[in-house]
């Protein structure tokens, strides 16, 4: 238990700092959400609104822990938050890339499931 909610606390940590970040460039038309669901630990970061008559709605970040390990399920940031994991003292045997199929995750150095 103590390891889920280290996991969850980090990865809530790394997703407030990538949406200051962002913040600080502003998109009127634009909404960053942050969502964080520590009961079924699960964490987003997307955009939604309208631009040039046009919806946006797009995921920059999506995370969830399953099994004591750490699902990238999207990530379109430019470091990637496996990096930021890794930082912040996570091994890569509990960081699985799920944004790979499984096949593929053999070829990386983390996890794959």
């Amino acid at each position: 238990m103590e390891k889920l909610t280290h996991y969850q606390g980090v990865i809530k940590q790394i997703l407030v700092e990538y949406e200051r970040i962002s913040s600080q460039v502003p998109d009127p038309d634009i909404d960053e959400v942050l969502m964080f669901d520590d009961e079924r630990s699960q964490y987003l970061w997307f955009n939604i609104g309208w631009k040039n008559n046009k919806r946006v709605q797009s995921i920059s970040v999506y995370v969830r822990i399953k099994n004591e390990k750490i699902y990238i399920e999207e990530d379109w940031t430019e470091a990637g938050i496996a990096t930021e994991l890794l930082n912040e003292g996570v091994p890569k045997e509990d960081i699985v890339l799920a944004f790979h199929d499984p096949e593929s995750r053999k070829f990386t150095e983390f996890a794959i499931a």
